[in-house]
């Protein structure tokens, strides 16, 4: 089989490339330096559409009980509907609507925090676009970055998108009780995951029912 590998984008795309990873990349140290002084914790939740990412902060935040103690950033194209769930467990919570933007970004971040009441914060979560491409190539001056995945994306996701869990620094296999009808392994994704980043926890959730929470929380660094 021929394989044709791309070479990049022309040279005027590359110049601009980067241009804007740069200043991204610029803007996110300023943030976590301000977060840094507030002595805020930022967890950036990154996963595909439907993988479990607001699931999974919500159940993290009934297990913290921490209240308005957690701020939420939550991203979307358009809608306000994960904001809405996340409310429900009383964190503070700013939606961030990215229109055709298939991620957040530094500056949307910056602009976020400017608008909420962060005084008494002691955890941040932003909650990325659903995409496994995107997101990784624009940190948001978070702390730690997890990515979500879910058995039901099938067999070959972490394979296909080896990048954004490369920068992971905890990776989460969601939806462990559909693997059998899903005839997906999850054991062989764990050890795609750690061919791909073998420094990081790889932890098997059902996040509904509060499997694995615990062990997601231990390796965030979270207290309850």
């Amino acid at each position: 089989m021929k394989i044709i590998k791309s070479t990049g984008p022309e040279i005027f795309d590359i110049e601009l490339e980067k241009d804007l990873l740069a200043k991204n990349k610029s803007l996110a140290k300023e943030n976590k330096k301000r977060l840094d002084r507030s002595n805020i914790l930022a967890i950036d939740i990154m996963g595909s559409i439907g993988s479990g990412k607001t699931s999974l902060i919500k159940a993290i935040l009934k297990r913290l009980r921490m209240g308005g103690k957690v701020a939420v950033i939550a991203g979307d194209l358009t809608t306000t509907i994960d904001a809405q769930r996340i409310e429900e467990e009383g964190a503070r919570v700013i939606q961030v609507n990215t229109g055709k933007e298939c991620h957040l970004d530094a500056n949307l971040i910056r602009q976020a925090m400017n608008h909420m009441k962060l005084d008494g914060v002691k955890v941040l979560f932003i909650e990325n676009v659903g995409n496994l491409i995107c997101p990784g190539e624009f940190p948001l001056g978070a702390h730690k970055r997890l990515v979500v995945t879910s058995v039901t994306e099938g067999p070959y996701t972490l394979l296909k998108h080896p990048y954004i869990f490369a920068e992971a620094d905890v990776i989460v296999l969601n939806k462990i009780d559909l693997a059998q009808a899903m005839k997906v392994s999850p054991s062989q994704l764990e050890k795609d995951a750690k061919k791909i980043n073998p420094r990081v926890p790889f932890i098997k959730t059902n996040v509904i029912r509060g499997i694995g929470i615990p062990k997601i929380i231990e390796a965030l660094g979270l207290k309850p």
